[in-house]
């Protein structure tokens, strides 16, 4: 164990309303900085530890929180007993022992995407959660997103009509893995919103992909996810491309989304447009396609960054006082269709069925 600061004496909240929920945030390296500015800055929270193995990356979080308690040894935050939950942002390789260590420790989680590398994994992590009693939520943080939140509205409204097609690209130049493919890394964001905004049961997912520039993993593919018909699902990711991409197409019978989160400003339109079957006057035996183009609207979003909404949310969850938006049994259906296309990639595409 290398401690780097001395655990911060208590001090006694002066905040009006519930205390703020003690956090421990496990790595700092690439995604962890960003959770743990979060947490420290929300009124919600407290960020009261963070652990790596690395002294010099702690050395930044002591440069940027300078009043928190910094150790290389991660069972020093999960024995704390006065750190209410985690903040798991480690390698996906490494989810599953944290997360159940974390569990068991009494601590509510949030793990970074993937939940796990496997089904048998996430499955175990999502029934450990449960019999513990312990909030589990996954951060996709994209369904914190001011255009996501909107199109939930939508739908929930039932102004798409009966949804056609859901068609995602997500490309840039970068970032290469060694360990996993681009799969595994890109796709869960898109998949984990398809999953919010659509409820319809999943039949079949089928992969192709590619290698190149000598690496051992794939670093494009296509996905394609066959609902119950008419619905079909299809994502692009690819991390060798010259420009970058974050685009979402969704067709309904009454309405239209595209969601481009490479857009500044308006980052969702929505199209008055769609098509239908009618009957020629001249031929009652001949039907034609009616299209229908209306008013496109770029409605007003919520500003808020993403990240500063799902820690307040996660703060509400493990108080009880809200329902998990990105809970565990999301993140195990993201892997169930993650594990599913990597099982068709091995399989030259063949379709691989999905457990419900």
């Amino acid at each position: 164990m290398t401690t780097l600061l001395p655990r911060p004496s208590s001090v006694p909240s002066t905040a009006v309303g519930p205390d703020p929920v003690r956090v421990g945030v496990l790595g700092y390296g690439y995604w962890g900085p960003n959770l743990a500015r979060n947490i420290a800055q929300h009124s919600e929270t407290t960020l009261a530890a963070i652990a790596d193995l690395s002294t010099k990356r702690l050395m930044a979080a002591r440069a940027n929180h300078p009043a928190t308690y910094l150790t290389t040894d991660a069972n020093d935050v999960l024995r704390d007993p006065a750190i209410d939950a985690v903040v798991v942002a480690t390698p996906p390789e490494t989810h599953h022992d944290l997360v159940v260590r974390a569990l068991e420790s009494g601590k509510h989680v949030l793990v970074e995407k993937p939940l796990a590398t496997s089904v048998a994994d996430a499955e175990e992590m999502v029934e450990l959660a449960r019999r513990c009693g312990r909030t589990l939520a996954v951060d996709h943080t994209f369904l914190f997103t001011g255009a996501v939140k909107r199109m939930k509205r939508y739908f929930e409204s039932g102004e798409i009509g009966d949804v056609y097609y859901y068609d995602s690209t997500r490309i840039n130049l970068g970032l290469f893995q060694h360990e996993t493919n681009v799969i595994w890394d890109l796709a869960p964001h898109d998949i984990s919103i398809m999953l919010h905004l659509i409820d319809i049961p999943i039949r079949s997912v089928s992969a192709f992909g590619a290698r190149h520039v000598d690496t051992n993993v794939e670093n494009i593919a296509y996905i394609t996810i066959q609902f119950e018909p008419p619905l079909l699902a299809h994502f692009h990711v690819n991390w060798l491309a010259p420009t970058k991409v974050r685009r979402t197409i969704i067709g309904g019978s009454k309405k239209m989304l595209v969601y481009d989160d490479a857009e500044i400003d308006e980052k969702l339109k929505v199209y008055d447009s769609g098509a239908r079957l009618c009957a020629s006057q001249e031929d009652i035996y001949r039907s034609l396609v009616e299209y229908r183009t209306g008013d496109v609207v770029a409605p007003r979003l919520d500003k808020m960054e993403a990240l500063a909404a799902e820690t307040a949310h996660f703060a509400r969850v493990v108080r009880g006082e809200e329902l998990p938006v990105s809970g565990g049994e999301l993140g195990l259906r993201v892997v169930r269709i993650i594990e599913a296309a990597q099982e068709s990639l091995r399989r030259g595409g063949y379709p691989v069925e999905v457990a419900a």
